[in-house]
């Protein structure tokens, strides 16, 4: 990490130094274009000063020796020149002063997007790797405890393979995960197109009907046909996660509220569990890609990567929208989603 801030700031000074040579080249450019046309206009008017106090002086019978005049004519034109260069060097002086620091300024404002995704990709890397390894090493030790064992027969074969195939189906699960994050980072290729969102969340809610069912959770809805332009399928799985997420953590025998409502260019979908809530210190980190909140208030284990969350936020910002939470421990959560 301390190299890596070593080199962007090395890269800051570097890119700071290029815009001050670029300022400094263009300040000197125009500083000589203007010296020269400045000391030929002095020189010129200089001359035509001189030029008329000779006529004026030869008329009045007053007129010196014609050297000492153009001696003083040329001492007034160095002396305006010494004064033009003077303040030009100060001009480009305070040029200088004044380029550098906005230029170090210019130069972190361009690099702190890279930055920041050099940094998330990095986090997401080291993240995506340890979730990548526990199943990985669950299987290398099955297998390697089933290889060792003389007595291994037919029937812990199989175990082993069942084994086997449930850490697979967690590999795949995460690697669909990941996929969909990486889907979802780039919207340059969005189809989007007109999506009644009442229809959105019917569909959502058959997809995870069966889960509520289990639970014997009641799900109590307050639905608009209001109309959308987005992508069908990805705000599908938007609200299939928000509803996946609600039966998880709420009781059995316990509802959830589902509720659409206009307002302005918005449309705002709720949706309302009474589960164990959520911690006020875990709130701020939830949306983060592979952040678990403590479950620990909860009768059940709860599988999953964390990504759920995330790849929600994700979907809701590709349309343009947000999504936004509050919960209290022992009392459920409140998810909204605006687009």
């Amino acid at each position: 990490m301390k190299n890596k801030r070593m080199r962007f700031q090395t890269a800051y000074l570097k890119l700071t130094v290029f815009y001050v040579l670029i300022a400094m080249v263009i300040s000197i450019a125009f500083s000589i274009a203007i010296y020269n046309i400045s000391s030929r206009e002095l020189g010129r008017g200089l001359g035509q000063q001189t030029d008329l106090l000779l006529n004026i002086q030869m008329e009045k019978i007053i007129l010196g020796p014609r050297p000492d005049l153009e001696k003083i004519r040329l001492d007034q034109l160095e002396e305006s020149k010494d004064r033009l260069r003077l303040n030009l060097i100060y001009f480009n002086f305070l040029i200088l002063l004044l380029s550098s620091g906005t230029s170090y300024l210019l130069a972190r404002k361009t690099l702190e997007p890279i930055r920041e995704a050099m940094d998330a990709q990095n986090r997401f890397t080291a993240d995506a790797s340890h979730e990548l390894r526990t199943p990985l090493t669950a299987m290398r030790t099955e297998i390697e405890v089933g290889l060792r064992d003389k007595k291994f027969n037919l029937a812990e074969a199989k175990k082993l393979l069942q084994s086997n195939l449930e850490e697979t189906e967690k590999l795949e699960s995460l690697s669909n995960a990941l996929l969909k994050l990486a889907r979802f980072e780039d919207d340059s290729h969005a189809s989007f197109s007109k999506v009644s969102i009442e229809d959105v969340l019917v569909e959502a809610y058959e997809k995870i009907e069966s889960l509520a069912n289990k639970k014997s959770i009641l799900f109590e809805n307050n639905l608009q046909n209001v109309f959308i332009r987005g992508d069908r399928q990805s705000l599908v799985e938007l609200f299939v996660i928000l509803l996946d997420n609600a039966i998880k953590y709420s009781p059995e025998k316990s509802k959830v509220l589902v509720r659409v409502r206009k307002e302005k260019n918005d449309v705002a979908v709720s949706i309302r569990d009474y589960g164990i809530g959520v911690k006020a210190s875990d709130l701020p980190y939830i949306f983060n890609r592979f952040y678990r909140a403590d479950t620990s208030r909860s009768k059940e284990k709860i599988d999953g990567y964390g990504l759920g969350l995330s790849i929600a936020k994700r979907i809701a910002g590709f349309h343009g929208g947000d999504i936004s939470v509050t919960s209290k421990p022992g009392k459920g959560s409140v998810f909204v989603v605006k687009l």
